[in-house]
């Protein structure tokens, strides 16, 4: 009975099912009915609130991923900025989040409240206290993405049972980080490295719990949306950077490892099923086959045909600014950005220059194929946090906490940056590249540049603009250079390319003759010519430069001005289920 509650619940987190204490006794009594309770919190991750929603649709728009502003659907409000309180995507993602926090804290409570945490079995012990971490951490988590989305929410940490009151009014968003922050400090040092854990870097484990607190840190020591549309930083901010700085170095200090050399492997282990402990990554949603939807909305697009893949599309397209602000030697740029698709037979062809796609991740790479009818359901993980991540926040902090960057500093960066480039490149294309970077400024830049180019397509930028309050500024560049990439192609100016040259090698593989190069012809009659950066005009050969595609000037049409307004209405059953505790107030609604 008690786990038929874990997995199903109920529909509104102010209205709970109950669970009286005899039953609860039960269960944590015990590590195998522990570790079942302390799984019911991983199964949210495979309903559309995550693995769909707050995985990916929900996180652009930015400058280095995009979504098509032009729909009327639920996904399309909240790419605009647009949703109201009846939004279908808002109200499953704010239900299955607190669903999520409910069964987080019935299993804080019970193994919190069990003789098991304290038994004189060390084995034992040892388990509960696990998966006491791996509730608080995933607990956290859910708020962060509350927070990040919808500003002050309610804060619940107790289980549900009778004479607890769980219609709760808003909590300032900066009191619950803060707790929520101070429970994984208390938790992580009782935890288990992945290695030593059964599913390793699928299950929650103290790698990821002492990022999470780094991540957890800066967010609450970021900048933030108040209802009076103002951005604001608490002036206590450096005692997180502080936080961020010190348990990201613990890490590095305890479980310290060497990035993997080859930057495309560490998401193709994804697509191919290998989960590798000790190296880059350090959580990721484990998703079964049948579940997850990574390769079918987001990845290279693969049509559905004559093949044995099935159908797969991409909702987050790269702009070619992102594209074309790598270095043309870094490595992660092809692994990053899709240059194609793969059509109905399974031939790669060229993407428009619109439709640059998140190249991380294929159904194409999937062994064996899912079969011809398949589309949703791939099994591929989703990448929650890699150690490079902790790196660069290692950075991040101890820079910002010593007006400029440190040796450590340097050397988390330069860690980060080296396997970019071939180890020949190293002295001007890292060494030097730092050296520039010595001031405070200058240094926080090349971080929010190498974060760019480090983690496109894994859907955390727009909360790092968010936190450096930079959303607006970003945002501008974007479309700024974007407009003067048309121009250039429109004009001819510019070395960049206006037109692309393709042919199949002997392999049947798509080459690019000139990525990076403006050519006014190919060098003979096997390239075929393509529209690249002169198709940013809707009317390359017309006499007006004005004449943008569309998606340059409605997709961030709602981002420009500053502060962005990212923040999100209360869905309108859980503002009417409050009884008058919530409401859609600040922020400019006008509901």
């Amino acid at each position: 009975m008690v786990l038929a509650f874990f997995m199903n619940g109920c529909s509104d987190f102010l209205d709970p099912d109950s669970l009286s204490t005899f039953d609860t006794q039960y269960v944590f009594s015990n590590v195998d009915d522990a570790r079942k309770a302390t799984n019911a919190i991983y199964a949210h991750f495979s309903e559309d609130a995550f693995r769909s929603r707050l995985s990916n649709n929900m996180t652009g728009n930015t400058d280095i991923e995009q979504n098509s502003g032009t729909g009327s659907t639920a996904r399309y409000e909240i790419w605009r900025l647009e949703a109201q309180p009846n939004n279908g995507d808002l109200k499953i993602v704010w239900e299955v989040a607190y669903r999520a926090i409910r069964d987080a804290n019935i299993v804080i409570e019970g193994i919190s409240s069990s003789a098991a945490l304290n038994s004189t079995d060390a084995a034992i012990q040892n388990d509960m206290k696990q998966f006491l971490g791996e509730a608080y951490t995933l607990r956290a988590y859910w708020y962060s993405m509350l927070i990040y989305h919808f500003g002050d929410v309610p804060f619940s940490t107790k289980a549900p049972k009778p004479g607890v009151e769980f219609n709760l009014p808003k909590e300032d968003r900066n009191v619950i980080l803060s707790s929520l922050i101070q429970d994984l400090i208390n938790a992580e040092a009782g935890m288990k490295w992945a290695d030593e854990l059964p599913f390793g870097i699928e299950q929650v484990n103290r790698e990821y719990t002492l990022g999470m607190i780094s991540r957890l840190a800066l967010q609450r020591g970021g900048y933030f949306l108040k209802p009076d549309m103002t951005m604001e930083r608490k002036s206590d901010y450096l005692d997180y950077y502080a936080i961020a700085r010190d348990y990201s170095k613990k890490l590095i200090d305890l479980k310290d490892r060497a990035l993997p050399k080859d930057f495309r492997q560490v998401f193709l282990n994804q697509s191919k099923f290998i989960v590798a402990s000790n190296s880059d990554m350090l959580f990721e949603v484990p998703f079964a086959i049948g579940e997850g939807d990574v390769g079918w909305n987001i990845g290279i697009r693969v049509d559905s045909g004559s093949h044995p893949y099935g159908a797969g599309s991409n909702y987050m397209s790269v702009p070619p600014t992102y594209y074309y602000s790598f270095d043309k030697k870094d490595i992660r740029r092809d692994v990053t950005c899709g240059l194609y698709f793969r059509d109905k037979d399974f031939k790669q062809q060229m993407v428009a220059v619109g439709s640059i796609s998140q190249g991380k991740w294929s159904r194409e790479f999937l062994n064996p194929p899912p079969g011809p009818s398949t589309d949703k359901g791939t099994g591929i993980n989703w990448p929650m946090m890699r150690y490079a991540d902790v790196l660069l926040m290692f950075a991040e902090a101890d820079n910002e906490l010593n007006n400029g960057p440190t040796p450590a500093a340097k050397e988390a960066f330069k860690r980060v940056r080296q396997r970019a480039f071939d180890e020949a490149d190293w002295a001007i294309k890292v060494d030097q590249y730092i050296a520039a970077a010595s001031s405070k400024q200058a240094f926080f830049k090349a971080i929010v540049d190498e974060r760019a180019w480090e983690f496109g397509g894994e859907m955390i930028r727009k909360y790092e603009l968010i936190r450096w309050n930079l959303y607006d500024t970003k945002i501008n560049e974007t479309i700024t250079g974007l407009k003067k990439l048309a121009d250039d192609a429109f004009y001819g100016l510019g070395t960049l390319p206006d037109y692309l040259y393709w042919k199949y090698d002997t392999s049947g593989k798509l080459v690019i003759l000139n990525p990076d190069t403006k050519l006014l012809a190919a060098p003979d009659a096997s390239w075929t010519r393509f529209s690249w950066l002169i198709g940013l005009h809707r009317t390359p050969n017309a006499a007006d430069p004005s004449a943008y595609q569309t998606w340059i000037t409605t997709n961030w049409a709602n981002y420009t001005k500053a502060p962005v307004r990212y923040i999100m209405p209360i869905p309108s059953v859980a503002v009417t289920n409050s009884l008058g505790l919530l409401k859609n107030d600040g922020y400019g609604f006008n509901f």
